[in-house]
């Protein structure tokens, strides 16, 4: 079947002459709002420009055609009554804007073509902006796939979290440590922001409660926080594709009430006079700050009540400005949680609601309940928020005074049940009393919500029967799935260009409309040419990947070799530490039997660890070591490389996906929620090897199990391995291979300077390998030989590459969107298109 049989919808070759006259137009149009934004909003002249002058010329221009639709959506969302979503998170991963807008308002053609006239290049503009510090990984970029779905559904949305003064950390890579830096990122302003110094909402903290009758002779509580801090909106529209529908993305900055106290700056005491300020502004400054010190876990607290607070009074305002009536905020609002960071907005709304506005408990509870849902992202327990009461009680009298009477309530009305055993009532209880009280977050957000979601089909699953067991049973029902999506106009349009023209030729341009259209691109899995043109665009985008790494690290990797990618957050349960050792075992091979006919291999790392999370940054040192070793061996002629690329965020992800030919996706079966970085590596066709973990499932059942290379333990053999012991000598001693690379590491092959740094590692794996690790090797290290064997036959590889394109339109956000509007939130959707 050839390719022309399917390109019936492709536009004709030659533009009518009117349309290309209005093109000529929109040009000039563009062309002449950059300079007068050059001029009069930046201050340079064209010929003192820099190419950051330029950028925020470019941005300024076009910030101000999504205004007019952005203005346009606020006013016909306020004409209509619509109901409106709200998205609280503590991480929004946006990235980069420029190329987001223009693309979405459909202006990048016009625009490269205006800056060309002016003898600027739109690429190097994409190469100054930064990439925006607001989040960590997979739940930042969601929050921002969905923010960008629901502006192109249409829905009436509202993004909530913080404005971080430098955001997660920037990464540096020195003897192959990790080192922590702060992310300056709005060193040079941010263009895309609007702020409104007319939207500052009081925060309190601490203080103390004074009971007061009314005059119905019920009693209120009145809170008198003994501290106070402002939360400042700062603004930014995110379009939707095509432009039809803008929303905004409102980011809360802390500061002081009180900028500086000046009696004390008179007197001479300086430093003294700005400390409230710091104390407050400390609040915004960083994302996840280190929370292992009594200090450190304060303020992450703080920040979740922060934001959280801040978020619900303003659309408590807004609703009541719209409505009149707070009680009738379930009908015109749903606020989404995502994952626990917001629960505390749950005690929130109780106090703003029976506080605040006289609201009765009972029916207080019901808007709650009414209003909210919550995504849950996790299924290990520790990551499960729980907060010390005695800080809570101290830092939040009110809220733990709310909580404690949620509790009793709940508590009270599942008692009388005939299985309201002690030890049941205490796995129900929002109070943990088993390590010191703590106020279990995630078990508040479940209470206090309607729906609560998990993130793939697995994930929802084994919700039911493992953090959430307890309460599921006294809630059937409440437990619901929506996995995973991604935003195609982000990860195929804007990161793969070349491929999206050549899907468009077989799909028709209404692929970032419809991502199902994609079906169609099957039918040429096994054409030839197809199969070339797809192949030759895929080797363009690793010769952009070499290049990238040639200058960022001084690495040369062959763009022919299979480029095996590991990109994500590092963490034990993700097992990095099992895709080194396979790299360590293939290397002694390599070594020992250099006349075997060895495909050419890179395997690219790349991460961040918490600053905190000591053996996940020593598992980064270890892949250093490890490249160091494994790129300077002349005895591997150029088979293997093993580089780690610093600094992993957004816009590196955008060069690394299109380039990947082989997506690692190897936590321990049962422990990822979900994953987006799988769906986007198989959109651009890189074949995953994987668990059965998270969406991998779904993957799995859409592409069909022979284009993915599955492996390992399932979450149910994890959960018996377990029970049996986590001792991996066993496995170590059934595995020649795995135990001559982990004695390679232990004995210092790749730390010659200190050789023991790793036998710290090594004995964990050993003795208590919680993770699986060693139980998996063997069938990982299969599964990369099926890789290889598939790799050597070229055409079944790019059959399986374009059949994972092809099959994963599905895994399109529109459509998760889309689910939770119909089945969650209860708010219309208008599917995108030419309007």
């Amino acid at each position: 079947m050839d390719l022309e049989t399917h390109a019936a919808s492709a536009p004709d070759a030659a533009a009518p002459a009117a349309e290309t006259q209005a093109i000529g137009e929109d040009v000039a149009a563009i062309r002449d709002l950059i300079l007068a934004k050059l001029k009069y909003s930046v201050g340079k002249s064209v010929t003192a420009a820099s190419p950051h002058d330029w950028f925020v010329a470019t941005a300024l221009s076009v910030r101000d055609k999504v205004v007019e639709s952005w203005l346009s959506s606020i006013e016909s969302s306020k004409r209509t009554g619509r109901k409106r979503v709200y998205y609280l998170s503590l991480e929004f991963l946006i990235g980069r804007l420029l190329i987001d807008a223009l693309t979405n308002m459909e202006m990048i053609d016009e625009t490269r073509a205006a800056l060309a006239e002016l003898g600027v290049d739109l690429e190097t503009l994409r190469e100054v902006e930064d990439d925006a510090a607001l989040g960590n990984g997979g739940l930042g970029r969601l929050a921002a796939c969905f923010m960008e779905s629901m502006a192109t559904l249409s829905i009436a949305a509202y993004g909530y979290g913080i404005r971080y003064d430098h955001g997660l950390f920037r990464q540096r890579i020195k003897n192959g440590r990790q080192l922590e830096y702060p992310e300056d990122w709005l060193s040079f302003g941010n263009p895309w922001e609007f702020q409104r110094p007319e939207i500052v909402c009081p925060i309190g903290f601490g203080g103390h409660i004074d009971t007061e009758t009314r005059p119905d002779g019920e009693l209120r509580q009145v809170w008198h926080p003994g501290e106070t801090v402002e939360a400042l909106a700062y603004d930014t529209p995110i379009p939707g594709w095509r432009g039809a529908h803008i929303n905004t993305l409102r980011l809360w900055s802390a500061r002081a009430v009180d900028p500086l106290r000046l009696d004390q700056f008179n007197s001479g005491d300086h430093i003294g006079a700005l400390m409230d300020r710091v104390r407050a502004e400390s609040i915004s400054k960083v994302l996840y700050p280190g929370d292992t010190t009594p200090a450190g876990q304060e303020l992450r607290l703080r920040q979740e009540f922060f934001f959280a607070s801040a978020s619900l009074q303003d659309l408590v305002r807004r609703h009541i400005s719209l409505y009149g009536d707070v009680r009738t905020l379930a009908d015109k609002a749903a606020i989404q949680l995502n994952d626990t960071h917001p629960a505390i907005a749950i005690a929130e709304l109780m106090h703003i609601l029976v506080d605040l506005h006289d609201i009765p408990w009972d029916e207080a509870w019901a808007i709650t309940q009414a209003t909210f849902s919550y995504t849950n992202h996790t299924l290990l327990p520790e990551a499960l928020e729980t907060w010390p009461v005695p800080l809570m009680e101290r830092l939040l009298p009110r809220h733990m005074q709310i909580i404690y009477l949620i509790n009793a309530l709940h508590l009270a009305k599942v008692s009388g049940e005939p299985d309201a055993t002690g030890h049941r009532l205490a796995a129900l209880s929002l109070i943990d009393e088993s390590h010191g009280r703590r106020v279990r977050m995630g078990h508040l957000a479940f209470l206090g919500s309607h729906k609560v979601n998990g993130v793939s089909q697995l994930h929802s699953d084994l919700m039911k029967t493992t953090v959430f067991h307890d309460l599921e049973s006294i809630a059937p029902g409440k437990i619901t799935n929506k996995t995973n999506g991604i935003t195609f106009r982000r990860w195929l349009k804007e990161a793969n260009p070349a491929l999206t023209s050549l899907l468009m030729e077989v799909v028709g341009d209404n692929l970032l409309d419809n991502a199902m259209v994609l079906e169609k691109v099957a039918a040429l899995a096994d054409d030839s040419s197809f199969q070339e043109r797809y192949a030759a665009i895929r080797r363009a985008n690793k010769m952009t990947l070499a290049r990238l790494v040639q200058q960022r690290i001084g690495v040369k990797l062959n763009p022919d070799a299979l480029f095996d990618v590991h990109i994500k957050r590092i963490h034990e349960y993700k097992r990095q530490v099992l895709n080194i050792l396979e790299a360590v075992a293939i290397y002694e091979e390599i070594r020992a039997q250099p006349f075997r006919d060895w495909i050419p291999r890179v395997k690219i790392f790349a991460g961040k660890a918490a600053a905190s999370y000591t053996t996940a940054k020593l598992i980064i040192q270890l892949a250093n070591d490890v490249g160091k070793v494994i790129n300077s061996d002349p005895a591997l002629r150029g088979l293997l490389k093993v580089v780690f690329l610093p600094n992993y965020n957004v816009s590196l992800a955008e060069r690394i996906i299109p380039a990947a030919d082989l997506s690692e996706q190897i936590s321990t079966a049962g422990m990822e929620a979900s994953g987006t970085g799988n769906m986007k590596f198989a959109l651009n066709g890189a074949l995953t090897i994987g668990t059965l973990d998270g969406a991998n499932v779904e993957i799995m059942e859409h592409v069909g199990s022979p284009n993915i290379f599955i492996f390992g333990l399932t979450a149910d053999e994890v959960e018996a391995k377990r029970s049996q012991g986590i001792n991996g000598q066993d496995a170590i001693a059934r595995s020649p291979k795995l135990s001559e690379a982990l004695e390679s590491i232990a004995s210092g092959v790749f730390s010659p300077d200190e050789p023991h740094r790793y036998r710290g590692l090594v004995d964990a794996l050993t003795y208590h390998d919680f993770f699986l690790v060693t139980a998996d090797f063997d069938a990982y290290y299969n599964a990369q030989r099926a890789v290889f064997r598939r790799w050597r036959d070229k055409p079944a590889w790019w059959r399986s590459a374009i059949l994972n394109t092809a099959h994963m339109g599905w895994f399109s956000s529109d459509r998760t969107i889309a689910e939770y509007a119909e089945e969650i939130w209860n708010v219309p959707v208008t599917p995108p298109g030419r309007k």
